[in-house]
């Protein structure tokens, strides 16, 4: 078996589908992670279900763990390593309830490739209904510079309230 088998049986396929795409201001992060070997770009994808993608504080994106319910969601497939994965799991905030990571079905956006292992960052349980009530059941099928205007980046937020804060002060406000 060549290195690359082996590079292919441990790698973890991740949907990823608001600032980590291509554009976005954490893209920075998949640049790094392709630079040093820990990911690879594996093409434009959509969710085979349809799920509720929606914006939290400062247009933080968020899916929801809610099949059936939204739009068919757009995003960007990598193949990232371990290494790579421990790194994309600092950033989504895993260890402290801010996403969680589990198995999402797509498919090419094409439309002639379906991909079954692919993991994506969901909202975390704890705030996703409300979040999705505070959205008013609206959602959107694709994360793009229109749903992004208004972005705060993390250095940029208030740093005396954690994310968790940031989100009960969210779901609790009126809708625009």
């Amino acid at each position: 078996m060549g290195h690359e088998a082996i590079a292919a049986e441990t790698t973890t396929l991740v949907f990823t589908y608001g600032t980590l795409k291509r554009g976005f201001s954490n893209h920075v992060v998949m640049q790094d992670l392709i630079r040093s070997g820990d990911a690879s770009f594996r093409g434009i994808y959509q969710t085979a279900e349809k799920f509720p993608l929606v914006c939290g504080p400062y247009r933080v994106p968020f899916l929801l763990n809610i099949p059936g319910s939204g739009h068919r969601v757009t995003g960007e497939l990598y193949a990232v390593s371990p290494r790579g994965l421990a790194r994309l799991d600092e950033l989504e905030g895993l260890s402290r309830g801010h996403y969680v990571r589990l198995p999402i079905r797509l498919a090419k956006a094409d439309g002639n490739e379906e991909v079954e292992g692919a993991e994506a960052y969901y909202a975390h349980k704890s705030y996703e209904e409300e979040l999705w009530k505070r959205n008013g059941g609206r959602s959107f099928g694709e994360y793009t510079e229109k749903e992004a205007n208004g972005y705060v980046k993390r250095k940029d937020r208030p740093p005396h309230l954690s994310f968790l804060d940031h989100i009960r002060i969210f779901v609790s406000s009126p809708c625009d």
